[in-house]
This record gives C-alpha cells, structure tokens and sequence, in this order.
C-alpha cells in the first residue's frame, strides 16, 4: 500500500507531500489541483511501463509541466507584502514523483539534457531521468538505499557495498526497462510488477457504439479493461469465479428488485440481461441509460475477482444520478477492503457516504498563488519525506 506520495514542480504541485491509506477521497474546487494529482500518479506508473517520456510528450513536453510560479514563495509574498515575482533560477529544472510504503520506496528524477551535450539530434527537447532511487522503509535516507541510478549508472546495494549492476543505461529509459535481472536487483523486479498492477478507471464510454453495450466475444476476464469494453465478460467472470453474492447485492443496492444475468449468443458472444421489477423481458446493453450502463461498469471494475495494489477511480460519478451515489459509494467502500482505492471527486453525496466510513482518508485540495495545498494539513502534519537529489 503507498502510505505516501510526493510530487515536486508538476504543474501546480510545487512541493506536495501526501499521506494516504486504504481508502482515500480526493476533493476541491474547480481547477484546485485534482486533475494535475491524478496525472501525476499516471506518469509515476508509467515508469514501470516504459512509457513515461513518451507521456510528458503528450502533455506537450517537460518545459510544460514545470511549475510556472516563482522558484520560491516567500512569506511576504504569501501575506501580500511583496510582489510576486522571479529571479535568476538557483536550481536546475527537475520534475520530481516519488511513493512509498512498509516495505519500498521509490523516486525519480528528469530533467532537460545540458544544451549542445547530445551532439546533433532532433531530440533535443526529450527528458533526460537523471536520478531513480529505490529504498527500504517508509523514507529515504542514504544508509536504506538499496537501488540508485544516476545518470547512466545503476548500483545495487550488496551488503554494505555498492556493486555497479549497469552502465551506459539509455538517458530516457527507467531501471525498470533495463536492470530488471532478479539476481541482481530482486527489488526492482518486485516493485515493477507492483507498478504494473495499478488501475486507472477515467472514462466509460457510454454512448450508442460504446462496445459495452454492444453483444462481445467473451473470455474468461478477472480485470475490466480500463474503457469497459468487456463488461459482459467480466460480469460472467463475478458470476463463476467472484462475489456473485456481493454483485447482488451492489445491483440491488441501486436498482431495488433488479437483477443481471448474462446471456451467451450461438455465435459465443455475451450480452448483459438487466431485469427491472415490472417488465416482462430483460433489457440488453444497447436498451440500458447511461447512467445505469456506468454503475454497472463501476460493479465490474470493484468487484474484480483479482484485486491490484492500487485501483484510481477519477470522478466516477459522471453520469451517474444522484440518487446511486450512495449505493456507488457503498462499492467502493467494500472494495477497499480488499485493495487501496483512491477516488478524486467533487460529488457531495459520494463524498459524504465515503467519509462516513472511518477508514476514509479525506484529502481536499485548495490553491494558494497558484500551488496546489492539503487543507488543514501542516507541516508537522506531513509525512517524513526526503528527495535523494534535493540539493541538486
């Protein structure tokens, strides 16, 4: 489970150091921070998957995701004493993301390359990861470290040595692509294939082509795929393998006297059967309201018979009516026995359920000159946090 997250000059998130537990809720206004958070985390587990300078790209380069405020927000700036303003930059640019649990740490480190240093390259614009370290423990601290890459050098703690495991490591390609050989470095292979566990659920489709409501070939499917294109077979999926009790009681919990099935064509294709209490036949996918298309993709996707490490749900209330919050909110709140579950959200009446669960960890967020800030949380209230190449 990560007990923290630490995000450093993405965006608005200047310094942000966030405690978190098995079930966290994630609010604030309208341009607050949430979705700079929520992309954040996203580019973390690209790490693990070879693709996080192909994702600071999409964003339209790593210049773009700096913060854009002043290196430093002083307290007469804060109090309205003195003009915001720049100066000459003390430190080189560095995005910085970072997590840790009970047992691994693990940070990394990009920035831009030094001007004229890569010869001729149309790549000029590309980041460079100039520092990953992964340790033991909830934070990091020089004598933890069991995994430090810098540059294009990887070592390995050996005892008390450090042994050089990889040199001339590619500048724009994570340990987890290329020092992922388990006698040497069990830890990043361990931690990689935590990484590679997290899910992101952002967007259902729900319209009339969505291939949710549309009749699929199915296979044997524990994890909805992250648009929901395989809910028939991932319902079957509950049915044999899963809570089929709890997939019940989710769809009565919101739909009173409803029941699901799943029907199978000749052909092997599966096709959701929704039954309402008053008709005469079931409804199929393409018959069912968005709003009850979504919930029931929410039931595929919380009730997965393969929990991961780590399940995101990014506003999960879009379409939903208000009055299946509640019973959404009760999903969640089962899931999250099984699996962390962060939910970013501006909802009330989801919110409200969550929080009347005492595992909820309630995080909101408010800007303050443009950064990013946990309401109420202090710095005494943060949790131990130490970047590796702070002074760099």
């Amino acid at each position: 489970m990560i007990k923290t997250l630490a995000i450093s000059n993405y965006r608005s998130l200047l310094n942000l150091v966030i405690p978190f537990g098995n079930l966290n809720i994630i609010t604030g206004e309208n341009a607050s921070g949430k979705s700079n958070l929520y992309k954040a985390l996203r580019l973390l587990s690209e790490t693990a998957q070879g693709g996080v300078i192909n994702s600071l790209a999409r964003e339209g380069g790593l210049n773009s995701t700096f913060w854009a405020g002043p290196e430093k927000i002083t307290e007469g700036m804060r109090k309205g004493e003195v003009e915001i303003q720049g100066g000459p930059k003390q430190k080189a640019a560095r995005l910085r993301l970072g997590f840790s649990g009970d047992d691994f740490g693990y940070s990394i480190s990009l920035g831009l390359p030094p001007p004229g240093n890569l010869g001729p390259t149309a790549f000029a614009f590309d980041p460079e990861i100039k520092r990953e370290c992964i340790w033991a423990g909830k934070a990091y601290r020089p004598a933890s470290s069991l995994v430090d890459r810098s540059g294009s050098v990887i070592k390995a703690r050996e005892n008390r040595n450090w042994k050089v495991i990889a040199q001339h490591v590619s500048n724009f390609e994570s340990i987890f692509s290329q020092a992922v050989d388990p006698s040497k470095a069990p830890e990043i292979v361990a931690l990689k294939e935590e990484i590679r566990g997290w899910r992101f659920y952002d967007h259902f489709r729900s319209d009339s082509e969505a291939s949710a409501r549309l009749p699929q070939l199915g296979t044997r499917t524990p994890v909805l795929h992250h648009d929901g294109r395989d809910l028939a077979a991932a319902l079957q999926t509950i049915i044999e393998t899963g809570d089929v009790e709890a997939l019940d009681e989710a769809v009565a919990d919101a739909f009173p006297g409803a029941s699901l099935s799943i029907s199978v064509q000749q052909d092997g294709r599966f096709n959701v059967d929704f039954r309402q209490e008053g008709l005469l036949r079931p409804l199929s996918g393409s018959e069912l309201s968005d709003g009850t298309l979504r919930y029931l993709l929410w039931v595929a996707a919380l009730l997965t018979p393969r929990p991961p490490p780590l399940m995101v749900l990014n506003e999960p209330e879009t379409s939903l009516h208000p009055d299946l919050l509640p019973a959404l909110a009760r999903l969640i709140i089962r899931a999250a026995a099984t699996t962390q579950v962060w939910v970013i959200s501006h909802a009330n009446r989801l919110i409200n359920t969550l929080e009347g669960s005492e595992e909820c960890n309630s995080l909101h967020l408010e800007k303050c000159l443009g950064q990013t800030q946990i309401a109420g949380l202090g710095i005494l209230d943060q949790p131990l946090w130490q970047w590796p190449d702070k002074s760099k």
